[in-house]
């Protein structure tokens, strides 16, 4: 097994403004893990026999490591970051620096040989489709009221009406529902998404 690094990583590195020194510290640790080094998605990303383990990235505030299938990993140290609630499978670990990587450099190894076992286990995320989002009772109400309203939501792309039907299931009572439902009436009619 070769941990040989990959050129356009190296050229990723060079041209990095900012998290360089955490990007090449978090390099080493997952190279030390004996996975190969690739580059997809203009990130590094590291494989085991050609399935994504972990991907290096950048933002503005953090810089991370994330497990493409980090739902599946059992997080002893609670540290894995579901980005957003509508992300089923990946998990990040986030840094704002170098020592913080250094500091968790074995637990970062041990979560990253999870992760290798996840996929040579050949475990798989469960994938909720659309099908299986239950539409609250409240939105069909609106739907059985404003015909319109049902045919521009269907309209929406899956991952819109995903977005909607999870902001809408949230609150505990039906009322704060009814309302969020409401507040979003004329950007489902507009055909926009909840972030839109």
């Amino acid at each position: 097994m070769t941990n040989s690094m990959n050129p356009k990583v190296d050229e990723f590195l060079s041209k990095a403004k900012k998290w360089k020194e955490e990007y090449e510290t978090l390099r080493n640790i997952v190279l030390d893990c004996e996975l190969t080094e690739d580059f997809k998605w203009m990130h590094p990303c590291y494989t085991f026999e050609k399935k994504n383990i972990v991907l290096i990235h950048g933002f503005k505030e953090y810089c991370a490591l994330l497990f493409h299938k980090g739902a599946l990993l059992k997080d002893t140290h609670g540290i894995l970051i579901q980005q957003t609630e509508n992300v089923q499978g990946a998990r990040q670990i986030r840094f704002t620096n170098v020592q913080e990587i250094v500091a968790t450099e074995t637990i970062l190894k041990a979560y990253i040989h999870e992760a290798t076992e996840v996929e040579k286990a050949g475990l798989e995320v469960n994938y909720k489709n659309n099908a299986e989002f239950i539409i609250p009772e409240e939105l069909q109400n609106k739907f059985n009221e404003f015909p319109t309203l049902k045919t521009a939501f269907e309209a929406l792309t899956p991952g819109r009406q995903r977005a909607y039907i999870l902001h809408f299931s949230q609150p505990k009572q039906s009322k704060t529902r009814e309302s969020r439902i409401e507040k979003c009436m004329q950007n489902i009619l507009n055909g926009k998404g909840l972030k839109d």
